[in-house]
Order: C-alpha cells, then structure tokens, then sequence
C-alpha cells in the first residue's frame, strides 16, 4: 500500500477488540518512533507502554479516553533535552513527541491495528500514577490495539477541506 492509501485508510480507534497486540507487532511500532525525525536529532521522546492489566487501569483513572485498549502508548518528552529555538525560546518539546506519534500511529495503520490521539487526560493525575519526573513532559496518549469486528470511522472522517482552502504559495 502507498502512503496515501495508508494515511486515508487510517482513521480514530474507539472500539477495540480484546485481542492483544504482538510483541513482534509492537517492536515495529515502537522502531517507527524511534525512527521519527526531531528537532536537531536530539531524540527526547520518551515512551511509556501501558500493557498490564493494573497499568491500564491506572490510565483509566487519568482519562474517560481509553476506549478499553488493550495496550496504550504515552507519548512523552523530555523537556531538558529538546531543542530550543533560538529566535524565540520555543521548547520543541510537544513538536518532537508529535511527529514521533503520528509515525507510531501509521506504523499501527499499516499493521491492521487502530490507534485514537487522546490529548486530553488530566496530566498531574499521569505523572503521580506513573511516576513520570518533573522533566518529562506527556503529550498525548495512544490506545492502541485490534479494530473490534463493529468498529468503523466516524462520519466526518472522509470529510476534507478543498486543498485550495488550506494551501496557499508565497503568501496569505
């Protein structure tokens, strides 16, 4: 498959099947984030896999946006060790731990396993239930696993702007 049947073929997870993830599987998922470009290559993404029964439930504590996953990856970063612009100070911190997990969730799609983004859970509520240090900063949350056998994309999925509304060359 090209990419881009990959990337319309991709779509939010939110009902997932019990069947659970292959290490092997996993190991290709996790190779796909470490293969992702960061700013200056400085590599600060750090990834948390949520696997254990007690673990997935301390996630359900964090955030009602678990669709019941049989594994979830928590995508974070580390703060001291991101690139800083130098124009402006911005740390790239949830840019670098970003694009990680967008290669993370194709490499998933190409795999016949489903992910959602979840960007929202309570953030002080996953760093006390997993321990994370003050320097590593969670950006986002992947479930992730096998689509159940009734799963199928939102409505809005499909749904694109004209490109023509969302390109524009050589000024605004």
């Amino acid at each position: 498959m090209n990419f881009i049947e990959l990337a319309k073929k991709r779509y939010s997870l939110r009902n997932f099947d019990v069947k659970k993830v292959e290490q092997e599987k996993l190991d290709l998922i996790l190779q796909a984030g470490q293969l992702a470009p960061t700013a200056v290559n400085y590599q600060p993404q750090r990834i948390l896999v949520i696997e254990s029964d007690e673990a997935l439930a301390k996630l359900k504590d964090c955030t009602i946006y678990h669709f019941n996953a049989p594994m979830a990856l928590l995508i974070c970063a580390n703060k001291v060790e991101s690139w800083k612009s130098t124009y402006d100070g911005k740390v790239h911190t949830d840019i670098d731990a970003s694009i990680v997990a967008t290669h993370m969730m194709l490499q998933a799609a190409e795999l016949g396993l489903g992910t959602t983004w979840v960007g929202n859970f309570d953030p002080i509520a996953v760093r006390n239930a997993f321990n994370i240090p003050s320097n590593i900063e969670p950006v986002c949350i992947l479930p992730i696993g096998y689509p159940s056998k009734d799963a199928k994309p939102n409505p809005n999925h499909t749904k694109r702007k004209n490109i023509a509304q969302t390109v524009l060359y050589n000024y605004f």
